[in-house]
């Protein structure tokens, strides 16, 4: 019913011939639907843009956030920020054209940024729980072990790990061929739904590309539950109540992050084996590419009492 809406030309490409566009589905074929999606999406992109903005400028603004673990958070409201741009226009036009084409190229583009702020993201995260181990286990370490070089460090090997996958990653879809059909079931390039596109034998690269995210996610998860295991025996000897709910609250938005992080993102990519589990995906999706974007902020600042000492000193010194 829903490729009905599109002439046959846009759909098919010629035989023995790879596409040069793509036509993205969306998340829904109903007129009636359509301007209540672009609003709430319209909402969240701005909410999510602000966001990641006014937390970036706190910590630039404030010397007393001037720590590792700040620095590393202003990283990952850096990397949302950037995200954010990646889907959100492409899919806000989608609700207002009857066509919702991209690019061969473009397509690409989106994958392999999609790629790069997820896999840089996953490292992270990943650094920002060896901090908070060292914070805990190493106290009177810490200002050493992460110092400002270490930290910095820490972030060119993120962002560098993830531009290397990204590009294996996208490398594995350019070489596949898309001859039968170019149409997208989903509102973005990703990984299955292009593969299921692909009219060649896509073994190969299915496998590169998924020891490609393995790689990433293991050694990630290694670390991050290694370094949280090592900080729950450490609590476990502490005495005092006090020194409890200290490591607690130090913890606790990283592990939320975390937990929201990489659920939704094994839900999102695990392969659908019905039209049912094609919804679903989309869903998970959503939360995965749009709302954990706008979440971040809300984390790291509603329950912080350095960052709301810095929106009061903020608000202070612009009123005065």
């Amino acid at each position: 019913m829903f490729l009905q809406m599109y002439p046959e030309e846009l759909i098919n490409t010629e035989n023995d011939s790879s596409a040069t566009e793509f036509i993205l589905m969306g998340l829904t074929d109903q007129p009636v639907l359509q301007l209540p999606l672009f609003l709430l999406f319209f909402v969240n992109y701005t909410a999510t843009v602000v966001g990641n903005l006014s937390l970036m400028n706190l910590i630039c603004l404030n010397s007393h956030l001037h720590t590792p673990m700040y620095f590393f958070i202003f990283n990952l409201s850096f990397i949302d920020f950037c995200y954010s741009f990646v889907f959100t226009p492409k899919m806000l036009m989608s609700f207002v054209s009857e066509i919702n084409t991209i690019s061969f190229k473009g397509c690409m583009a989106q994958l392999f940024f999609f790629c790069l702020f997820v896999n840089s993201e996953c490292f992270v995260l990943t650094a920002m729980a060896y901090d908070r181990y060292v914070a805990i286990c190493w106290p009177l370490l810490y200002t050493v072990v992460m110092s400002p070089r270490a930290c910095s460090l820490l972030m060119l090997a993120s962002h560098l790990l993830g531009l290397s996958s990204a590009i294996v990653h996208t490398g594995c879809i350019i070489r596949l061929r898309f001859c039968d059909s170019n149409v997208i079931n989903h509102y973005m390039c990703d990984t299955f739904p292009l593969l299921e596109l692909s009219c060649g034998s896509s073994h190969a690269n299915e496998l590169v590309s998924s020891v490609s995210v393995a790689v990433v996610v293991v050694v990630s998860s290694i670390i991050i539950v290694s370094s949280y295991a090592l900080i729950l025996v450490n609590i476990i000897h502490l005495s005092s109540s006090k020194g409890w709910s200290k490591a607690i609250s130090t913890c606790s938005s990283h592990i939320i992050t975390v937990a929201l992080f990489y659920g939704f993102g094994l839900l999102a990519h695990i392969k659908p084996s019905s039209a049912e589990s094609v919804v679903q995906r989309k869903f998970f999706s959503v939360v995965y590419t749009f709302v954990l974007p706008l979440l971040n902020p809300l984390i790291y600042s509603l329950r912080n009492k350095d960052v709301k000492l810095a929106v009061k000193r903020t608000l202070k010194r612009i009123t005065v």
